[in-house]
């Protein structure tokens, strides 16, 4: 498993689990928690902060996003999990600029496979490829060239 799969996915279940606790735990200690538990064999740990913090530091920008582009689906209403997988993909789209939108929406769908519902994946994937469109129509932060991600089937 790449290292950088593997790092979004500790992110994600700290996330996850300094979310379901009332987000009131300190997050570094439930990331060191998360690592010792699941994942020691991860080389940088620093991708894993980088995340998480980027994360909490954006939460409230990060959720407008999902409100603008979701409004059906508001954020308190959706599944703790997916709440956390779209708030991880749209940091990496919106603010952790060395990761290509391609990559960042590809490994959020992954995400909601993985742990996520049935229809996980392909909700994450709407969000997300909603909100690149948009970003990409508004000249956005969204890099020249990029073609949107293909629309999931139903």
């Amino acid at each position: 498993m790449a290292n950088r799969h593997l790092s979004r996915m500790v992110a994600l279940q700290s996330l996850y689990a300094w979310d379901f606790n009332g987000r009131t735990q300190d997050l570094a200690e439930v990331v060191r928690h998360t690592i010792d538990e699941f994942s020691r064999e991860i080389d940088d740990e620093q991708f894993v902060h980088q995340l998480v913090n980027g994360v909490r530091d954006n939460q409230e920008a990060i959720d407008k996003q999902i409100e603008a582009v979701a409004p059906e689906w508001p954020v308190d209403q959706i599944t703790i999990i997916d709440r956390n997988i779209l708030r991880l993909g749209i940091f990496e789209l919106q603010f952790a600029k060395e990761v290509p939108p391609k990559v960042a929406i590809n490994e959020a769908v992954e995400l909601g496979k993985s742990f996520g519902g049935e229809s996980s994946g392909k909700f994450v994937n709407g969000v997300l490829g909603t909100l690149y469109r948009t970003m990409s129509a508004e000249g956005g932060s969204v890099p020249s060239g990029e073609a949107s991600p293909a629309p999931t089937k139903e």
